[in-house]
Order: C-alpha cells, then structure tokens, then sequence
C-alpha cells in the first residue's frame, strides 16, 4: 500500500512539473530541436542561450515585466495597508459576525471577473487612471484584499487579547499597542497575505487586459505573442512570469505555513 501511494505521489510531481520543464526546454534549446519540429525532443540535445538574448531585446516585453513587477507590488503594498485595520477591526466582532462580514467581502470574486472589469474600465478612463498600473492595482485589489482580509484575520483572532489588554495596562494607547505588540505578532500572515495577493497580481488576465491593453503586463503581452505565432520569445519570457512565483514561494514558504520563529 504504501508503495501505491509513493507511485501516485511521483506521478503527481512529474505531473506538475512537466509544463515547466517544457518551458525550460523551449527556452535553452535551439528551435530545430523543439518548436520547429512536429515531434519536439523531449530531452535538452543541446543548449544555447540566444532565445533569451532575443527575449530580452525586445523592449516591450521588458516593458511589460517592469508593468507585472509595479502591478503586483502595488497590490500587495495596497492589500496589506487596507487588510490590516480592516481585518484588526472584524477581530474585535463576534466571531460569527467577522466571518459573515468577511464572506460579503467575497462576493465580488463569485462573479465573472469580465463582468465587473467592464464598468471598472469605463470609470478609469474618466478618472484617467485607465491603462495605469495604479489603476490596475486598484481594480485587481477586488480580488486580492478579500483573501488579505480573510488570512489577517485568522492571524489577528489567534494573538492572545490579553496580550494587548497587558500594553493597555502599561500605558500604551491603541496604536502603539497595535505597532508594538500586535503587528509584529502577526508578522508571518501579514508576509503570507502580501505574498499571496502579489502571486494573484502576478499572473491575473481578465482585467489586466481589459484595463491595461495598450501597455500590457506581462500575462497579456505572452498571449499576444504565442497567438501570433511568437513562440520562442513567448515561452522565453514565460521563464520571468513563473521563476519569481517558485522562488517567492520557496524562500518564503516558512511564513505560509506560519512556522517562523523570529
């Protein structure tokens, strides 16, 4: 039984890796080899690095990265700052009543995203946030500050309140309690919650291409271009939209599963 379940678990992993090998295998592998064969080899006969020295000439796509990286960033930054006083708050609500309030918040995310990004757009271009990456920032928060919300939440309901009530005793008024006793406290899901809205951010589609499509981040601009026809600088550039989530996630893969001791 327990070599059944060994066999399942490695098929699983080469399940899931294989898309990413083939990502590599485009991208280090000369074209005859891949691409321009009905039958691509499945293994790296040889090497070369000029598919990513043609990615990287193109100033659009470098463009395009620079938009993904400011995006994400402003949505994490942004879901943090607004997640914080927002879930500290539901903290101090009945439980049932947080988590009520809490799921309200979800309901934006129960609909089709282009359903909401058309209306959206339509108020950016008058408020001449509209192909922004602040703009863009702030529709996609419809989606990640819910899940901010809802991990800060969990993370503030389990600091012990006597903890809090202790600093009040000593003098410390609200925010200084918050800054000092509780934030860093909640050190690992405030780091998770910014990790997790900035991967959301990091590869969203639907309103990245309906608010941002004349300077697309980087999602959009490899669609166009495997569409196209462009498969070596699409798959290239691919690398740059997947390598940061696996790093991001292993380095910081203590704070998601709430293991960080300090």
């Amino acid at each position: 039984m327990n070599k059944l379940v060994y066999v399942v678990l490695v098929i699983f992993i080469v399940f899931l890796i294989y898309p990413i090998y083939v990502l590599f295998l485009v991208s280090f592998v000369p074209p005859i080899y891949t691409v321009d064969r009905l039958y691509p080899y499945q293994f790296p006969v040889a090497l070369t690095l000029s598919n990513l020295h043609q990615a990287l000439s193109n100033s659009q796509l470098i463009h395009a990265l620079y938009k993904s990286l400011e995006t994400a960033t402003l949505v994490g930054l942004i879901a943090v700052a607004l997640g914080i006083p927002t879930a500290y708050g539901l903290s101090k609500l009945p439980e049932k009543v947080a988590y009520a309030i809490t799921t309200l918040l979800f309901t934006v995310n129960m609909m089709p995203s282009i359903v909401v990004a058309i209306p959206i757009a339509s108020d950016f271009i008058k408020l001449g946030l509209f192909d922004s990456a602040l703009g863009l920032a702030l529709a996609q928060e419809l989606i990640a500050l819910p899940l901010t919300s809802f991990i800060l939440l969990g993370t503030f309901q389990s600091i012990p309140p006597e903890l809090e009530f202790q600093a009040r005793v000593d003098g410390a008024g609200l925010f200084r309690s918050l800054s000092e006793v509780v934030l860093p406290l909640a050190r690992e899901g405030i780091i998770a919650s910014f990790l997790l809205s900035w991967m959301l951010s990091w590869d969203e589609f639907t309103f990245a291409v309906l608010i941002s499509p004349i300077r697309p981040t980087l999602p959009v601009l490899i669609y166009l271009y495997t569409t196209r026809g462009n498969i070596l600088e699409a798959a290239s550039f691919s690398l740059f939209l997947t390598l940061p989530v696996i790093i991001l996630t292993i380095l910081l893969q203590k704070y998601l599963r709430g293991e960080y001791l300090g």
